[in-house]
């Protein structure tokens, strides 16, 4: 057989170690030839794409980024691409197409399976907002970077008093705030999901100073935003790829706390770093699973279909499930949350 391969959307730490699998597995495993489109699905449509073999992928299941490049595809594109789906795959000789991304990925994968194109998706988002799967990869080295983050910047706002806020990516889902918040020991988690009231974050850092902890460290998610009346906060607009452009609440709510309280406030936006460098090993082993069973149901022909973590094992599920909500936090962990701080 012949397979393609793509990595469309943000980076994420665990994308080379997908393509890694997938070579190995049906190079090594089938006998199939494997080629990479460079650039997403921009490399798909304009026939840009380089063989992969054994020595290609070799040294890259502990690099970061994706050696194949990534990018966002217009959506009118995308639907002129629908529409000569079997020109598409005749052209380029392709017997499967194997994406790897997260929800927009997900959704144009979709678009092409239902267009007749024979495709295997990969869910990866540091966000892990996928709702078909338990987890995706990506997400673990995320909480760790934003965690370790939290830990050095407790000892500085200790030495100077300040109140420290972090603002952690999740536009729509807060689970890197959560967890990364709940194991960096942060003294408030805002989250998109539950909106937070600047008087209770103002009484609660009043209440550390008044027993001596003159120091604090919130945590934000990028997509969080205050109850309604409580604070001024403007929304963003909407970006050519259907996203909403945030307007910057950690920088926000570090201006509004200082104002109130009469205490230095720090934002600290650690924005990209959580995407880059080193995958965990977590986040490789996850990622290698999923590039294992991304060629087995190639050859099974179980398009229209992405994997998927379901407790410890790997299953297959419908891309139009995987794109159907997104996976947001519920108000039990949330409650959880709330009692360590």
């Amino acid at each position: 057989m012949r397979i393609g391969v793509l990595t469309a959307g943000g980076d994420c730490p665990g994308l080379n170690a997908v393509i890694r699998s997938v070579v190995h597995r049906a190079v090594a495993g089938h006998g199939d030839e494997v080629i990479g489109f460079e650039d997403g699905f921009k490399g798909l449509l304009e026939g840009r794409y380089h063989k992969l073999d054994l020595n290609a992928v070799s040294g890259i299941l502990a690099r970061g980024g994706t050696v194949l490049g990534s990018s966002r595809l217009e959506r009118d594109r995308l639907r002129e691409a629908c529409e000569d789906t079997e020109e598409l795959s005749r052209e380029l000789a392709l017997d499967a197409l194997i994406p790897i991304g997260g929800e927009g990925t997900l959704t144009a994968s979709a678009m092409l399976a239902d267009a007749g194109l024979p495709v295997v998706g990969v869910p990866k988002t540091i966000d892990n907002d996928i709702s078909a799967t338990d987890r995706t990869f990506g997400f673990d080295t995320a909480v760790g970077v934003a965690t370790e983050a939290m830990d050095r910047l407790k000892t500085t706002a200790e030495s100077h008093q300040r109140v420290m806020v972090v603002e952690v990516m999740g536009r729509h889902a807060g689970w890197i705030a959560l967890e990364s918040g709940m194991a960096g020991g942060a003294h408030g988690i805002c989250l998109p999901e539950r909106p937070f009231d600047i008087g209770n974050l103002c009484k609660m850092v009043e209440e550390r100073f008044d027993r001596q902890k003159k120091f604090a460290v919130i945590c934000v998610a990028e997509g969080a935003h205050p109850a309604e009346g409580t604070m001024e906060y403007q929304k963003g607009e909407i970006d050519q790829y259907g996203h909403e452009r945030f307007t910057g609440i950690g920088n926000r709510l570090a201006v509004e706390l200082e104002r109130r309280l009469g205490k230095e406030a720090k934002p600290v936006i650690l924005g990209h770093v959580q995407r880059g460098g080193t995958p965990t090993a977590y986040d490789r082993v996850l990622a290698t699973r999923y590039g294992w069973h991304a060629v087995e149901a190639v050859h099974r022909g179980d398009f229209g279909q992405m994997t998927a973590l379901r407790g410890t094992d790997i299953v297959m599920a419908p891309l139009a499930q995987a794109t159907r909500e997104l996976k947001r936090v519920p108000e039990d962990r949330m409650d959880e949350a709330e009692v360590v701080f």
